[in-house]
């Protein structure tokens, strides 16, 4: 078997999600390679050639690929990803966009979002938020799929020394152009990979109180998020939402504050390998998920909690 993974990048640095996808790929087993597509990003593939596990890193550096356009990457990836057994990608929004595509132009289907690989040809996959698991198997000659990223552990960054080949191939599908771009910048980590997520509800009332929250962050490090309802409420905007319609977040700790625990909300975050819950409400959902529960106003308990650490 070959697989196929396409890493996700800013043409600077390799996203971390990529390394999440090449464990997932080591558990599938077979060759792997990493498609860099892109422009100037030559550092980016030497980093994939880097990781545990790859065995060749291919360079797509063209402006074609500068801006990550799904309708040229699509065309790309099925071009290259017909050679291969699997392609595997990262769910992320990036990979929502373009994977589809890809099982179009190979006319099979995709799984999307595996959390477990069982063979070869069968891997678990979240439905209904995360209430079930269901268990799939693809028989398609190229197996397309996206990866939830959480749930997989990362292979080592260092320890590879794969070989990178440069590809000549550069679709421009004429159909889309890039216009602009407006990043959120923030010191604190991104919520995607923070090891510490701390994240407000409509508990919080509105976005001033939210100041609570990142004075607490910033003292542990954290990322910080909301709930859906925080984000509609026009509290904090919505590049901060945790949820099964937001970012799935995994870190080793997430605190919930003043979120009620909606099953939106808890199919992106409750696979965080410890949850403290703070809420007046002892009857919240969000305590059947907690490892640690604290029945208190949040206007007394996160100050206080803040002034300790």
């Amino acid at each position: 078997m070959t697989i196929l993974v396409i890493a996700e990048h800013n043409n600077a640095e390799l996203n971390g999600a990529t390394l999440n996808t090449v464990a997932a790929a080591k558990a599938i087993g077979g060759d792997i390679a990493v498609l860099v597509a892109g422009e100037g990003c030559s550092a980016v593939a030497d980093a994939a050639a880097k990781a545990e596990g790859v065995t060749k890193v291919l360079l797509a550096d063209n402006a074609a690929y500068g801006h990550q356009l799904p309708e040229n990457i699509s065309l790309l990836v099925a071009e290259l990803g017909k050679d291969y057994s699997h392609i595997l990608a990262p769910a992320s929004t990036n990979g929502k966009n373009f994977m589809p595509r890809v099982a179009a132009l190979l006319d099979v289907d995709q799984v999307s979002e595996i959390i477990a690989v069982e063979s070869a040809d069968t891997f678990k996959r979240p439905i209904y938020a995360g209430n079930a698991i269901a268990t799939v198997q693809c028989t398609a000659d190229v197996k397309v799929i996206t990866v939830r990223p959480t749930g997989f552990d990362a292979v080592a960054a260092e320890g590879g020394s794969a070989s990178v080949e440069a590809v000549s191939s550069a679709h421009d599908a004429g159909i889309s152009s890039f216009v602009s771009e407006e990043l959120a910048k923030s010191d604190r980590p991104e919520l995607a990979s923070a090891k510490i997520v701390i994240s407000g509800g409509r508990g919080m009332q509105n976005g001033d109180n939210f100041e609570m929250l990142y004075k607490l962050a910033d003292k542990l490090g954290a990322g910080v998020g909301a709930s859906r309802a925080a984000v509609d409420a026009g509290f904090v905007p919505n590049d901060m939402q945790v949820g099964q319609t937001g970012k799935i977040v995994a870190p080793q700790l997430y605190v919930a504050v003043g979120i009620s625990g909606a099953i939106q909300h808890l199919a992106g975050m409750k696979d965080s390998k410890v949850i403290v819950a703070i809420n007046k409400d002892e009857e919240a959902p969000i305590f059947q998920v907690a490892d640690y529960g604290l029945v208190a106003d949040l206007f007394e308990a996160v100050p206080e909690l803040e002034s300790k650490v």
